[in-house]
């Protein structure tokens, strides 16, 4: 069976790709330091059981630059705000993202913006920025303001496992600000689908061997072509506020719309990318409030401030939530939602002295520059105000990369901050969260490839 992606026409092996570079043999990488592991896994399950600690480990060990062997392939990480920088600002396009990221998403979410480089990424992205100005915003503001409110309400005075809820919950809300369609029966199998693509995406299986995930992955995206691709010429006559009918409209420089396969990679991706990292943050961001409820205390008073409990946020009092921003940005600093990010080098490069070959498999970390103490001293406390002006200023400008950097910044990173303030608002001016298991609960974060904690985060809401 034909991957999806082969089936749009668009593989990401090397043959398929005549621009696709070949990986350095291990003698080309010899001279890095670092370690093969076990014979054949290498590394891999010990970066699946604890990545946090295996890359603290191989830093105190190895330094900033070492070479590991996992996933079926050599690695070089690099660690460090300016090792960041270097590979996202990309100033000299010596990494791609495509080639980074394909062979983890391509058979799943082809053509998406993170699986383009260059001038081809740089003309999609403004198309797609249509869907993110301020009249679709406001539209998008007033749905998810609707939609948070109602499934608060329902949480309201319960115990209930806050991961598995929110996923529900940004599922539902991307269907409607996104899609443009009511919750029900539609958008439950919608969302079905997309769960199906994502955990395919990371499933062992790289082959659509049937039963696998892989194999429910691909017939997720067969089912949202046949959902999608239909309805690319209606959205484009009636029109929309909606995020798919805003790309639909969307056009080249040149003025020419998208083609309709074109729209449908993008939403397929932008659907992925809308949920499970604000899904992830969402979480983390209850959870550290659970944790320091004189944080609660704050946004609560500063929420109230801006509308009463109960009541909408306007789009235009967005910008008055600053603590709860900071603290939404603290939370994305502790556990970022993609914590580690893969590029591959497309031209040999230096960085400290090695001289890495084209084709090497290039990694940075922003778990480990979030913490890192010449920029965050006490890293692992939670202190929004690190993100004051005063308390920002001078600091590297790599060393807080949730949303990424440079031309691949996330899209959609306004779009977040406006779902996890209307979600805040909602809950903390009418309620109090508390953890289920007590003050001195921890969950066991699963990291890899989103972090989530492995029990859904037990959590109350105490009415107040």
């Amino acid at each position: 069976m034909a991957s999806a992606a082969q089936a749009h026409g668009y593989p990401y092996t090397e043959t398929a790709n005549p621009h696709w570079i070949k990986p350095p043999g291990k003698e080309a990488l010899a001279h890095i330091p670092g370690e093969d592991g076990l014979p054949i896994i290498g590394s891999t399950l010990k970066i699946i059981k604890d990545p946090i600690g295996f890359g603290r480990q191989m830093f105190e060990k190895y330094g900033s630059v070492y070479r590991t062997y996992n996933f079926g392939k050599d690695n070089v990480t690099l660690l460090g705000a300016d090792a960041t920088e270097l590979v996202m600002f990309n100033k000299d396009k010596i990494f791609s993202s495509e080639q980074g990221w394909g062979p983890v998403l391509n058979n799943l979410f082809p053509r998406g913006l993170m699986l383009m480089d260059f001038e081809r990424h740089r003309a999609d992205r403004k198309a797609l920025s249509v869907a993110f100005k301020p009249g679709p915003m406001k539209h998008h503001c007033t749905v998810l303001n609707e939609g948070i409110s109602e499934r608060v309400a329902e949480w309201s005075g319960t115990s209930f496992e806050f991961y598995p809820a929110i996923k529900s919950l940004s599922l539902d809300t991307a269907a409607s600000a996104i899609l443009g369609i009511p919750w029900g029966p539609e958008a439950d199998k919608i969302n079905k689908a997309f769960v199906d693509e994502v955990q395919a995406s990371v499933g062992v299986a790289r082959k659509p061997i049937p039963f696998t995930k892989m194999w429910r992955g691909v017939k997720a995206r067969e089912y949202l072509l046949s959902y999608f691709t239909p309805q690319v010429k209606e959205r484009r006559e009636k029109g929309g506020e909606d995020i798919f009918t805003q790309i639909c409209l969307a056009t080249h420089e040149d003025g020419s719309l998208l083609t309709e396969d074109e729209v449908v990679d993008h939403m397929n991706f932008l659907m992925m990318a809308a949920h499970d990292t604000i899904t992830s943050s969402a979480t983390s961001m209850t959870y550290l409030l659970a944790k320091h409820p004189e944080w609660q205390d704050k946004l609560r008073e500063e929420c109230l401030s801006v509308a009463p409990a109960g009541q909408p946020l306007a789009y235009e009092d967005l910008g008055k939530l600053e603590l709860t921003e900071m603290a939404f940005k603290e939370s994305l600093r502790l556990i970022p939602p993609v914590p580690s990010i893969p590029r591959r080098a497309i031209k040999e490069f230096t960085f400290r002295n090695y001289t890495i070959p084209a084709g090497t498999n290039i990694g940075i970390s922003p778990q480990f520059v979030h913490k890192m103490e010449k920029h965050w001293p006490n890293p692992t406390k939670f202190n929004p105000m690190r993100f004051t002006p005063e308390n920002s200023a001078g600091r590297h400008k790599y060393a807080w990369v949730p949303f990424g950097g440079g031309a691949h910044m996330c899209l959609g990173l306004h779009f977040a901050y406006m779902q996890i303030k209307i979600l805040m608002h909602a809950m903390l001016t009418q309620n109090r969260v508390v953890l289920s298991g007590g003050p001195d609960y921890e969950p066991d974060w699963q990291v890899f490839p989103i972090p989530q904690p492995r029990d859904g985060l037990p959590v109350r809401l105490e009415a107040l």
